[in-house]
């Protein structure tokens, strides 16, 4: 019992005396974690087809960031991830009407993030940014054949973000972030073209290592 009160006791000072990692200038981690894109979508209806829009389904990744500190509080961030895939649902009434295509897609983000404690355990930040997202692999699958092709234009937008690490020691850390960015695009089909906002949110779970 003396041995197993004396085991705790030291476990407990040991976690007690861990120290954070002190954010400072010149600091570069990287953090990689499970990243989810879900739309807040909306779209008008096909030119050559009135009343049928489009909806595009959520999605899960790998993400991996790359971080560099520009200053004590202030840092740069490059997002990438493994790419998305996307269902496209033919809508009508406000009612999904199936299943029509799916697509790839890349978003890469370069954001300039504040930490509002960058030497504390606790972490919180807030960031900025721009958006590229590419459109790839775009695959028609409706049954009923009435959509037959479709080509969707790449995407510049705003990007925000608020976040917050927690440092585990070692140099090792767990985050948490969620972000917004404006996806815009037009899609080309033979129903015509069609406007589509995305605008995902974005939540990431992460594990962070600083060099």
């Amino acid at each position: 019992m003396k041995l197993n009160t004396s085991l705790a006791a030291a476990i407990t000072l040991a976690l007690l005396s861990t120290s954070a990692h002190a954010l400072k200038q010149g600091d570069m981690f990287t953090k990689v974690g499970a990243i989810n894109v879900s739309p807040n979508d909306s779209s008008t209806d096909f030119s050559g087809a009135a009343t049928v829009g489009a909806s595009v389904k959520s999605d899960t990744q790998i993400s991996l960031t790359l971080n560099y500190m520009l200053q004590d509080n202030i840092g740069i961030e490059l997002l990438l991830a493994t790419p998305f895939t996307h269902d496209i649902y033919a809508t009508g009434g406000g009612a999904a009407l199936g299943k029509v295509a799916d697509t790839k897609q890349l978003p890469p983000t370069v954001s300039v993030q504040y930490y509002f404690s960058p030497q504390a355990k606790l972490r919180p930040y807030a960031g900025v940014g721009i958006n590229f997202t590419n459109f790839f692999d775009i695959n028609v699958t409706d049954a009923s054949g009435t959509l037959t092709s479709l080509d969707l234009d790449d995407s510049w937008g705003l990007a925000a973000q608020v976040g917050v690490d927690y440092d585990m020691g070692n140099d090792w850390f767990i985050n948490f972030d969620i972000r917004y960015i404006n996806i815009e695009t037009t899609g080309t089909s033979n129903l015509g073209t069609i406007s589509a906002d995305i605008n995902p949110t974005i939540v990431t779970l992460a594990a962070g290592f600083n060099f």
